[in-house]
């Protein structure tokens, strides 16, 4: 029996190298392996949380998976990789920051997994994004839509 498709959610970040080349590449990739892949726009931000480094070009990637939270976070990190994501430390500067940010209804807190993404409800540069695109996409921990979470944030 097939695994029914779930709607995921990706954020796509970089800081290192030609950012949007970087993000061209993941999107690439991602659109090989999840169907009916819709893209945000690009936003430039600052870094939030990791000290002084370079800006960040964020947006993010939604699409439809059969694959498991677990398989898909490793073809991400497999993806990273290919663009020589490095990780000397936490929150190191990177040339390929994807994460998985919703998968369908899935609320999965497993070692190195975590669906929703634990900060994502706090994160103006994937909640925007994210609801440009999706912003129907239900948070199955509050039940609320990215709409409804991105307007709850304080600020602009």
């Amino acid at each position: 029996m097939q695994t029914p498709a779930s709607r995921v959610a990706v954020a796509l970040g970089s800081n290192v190298g030609d950012r949007r080349a970087h993000l061209d590449f993941a999107i690439g990739r991602l659109r090989a392996t999840l169907a009916g892949v819709k893209v945000s726009s690009l936003i430039e931000t600052a870094p939030e949380g990791v000290g002084a480094q370079p800006a960040y070009l964020n947006g993010v990637l939604v699409g439809m998976s059969r694959e498991h939270p677990r398989g898909l976070l490793e073809r991400l990190q497999a993806i990273e990789h290919e663009r020589g994501r490095e990780r000397p430390f936490s929150g190191a500067p990177r040339t390929l920051d994807l994460d998985l940010i919703l998968c369908g209804g899935a609320v999965l807190d497993e070692p190195g997994l975590s669906v929703p993404h634990p900060r994502f409800r706090e994160r103006r540069f994937v909640l925007a994004p994210l609801a440009e695109i999706a912003p129907e996409m239900v948070d199955p921990v509050t039940g609320l839509t990215v709409a409804d979470l991105l307007a709850q944030l304080p600020g602009p």
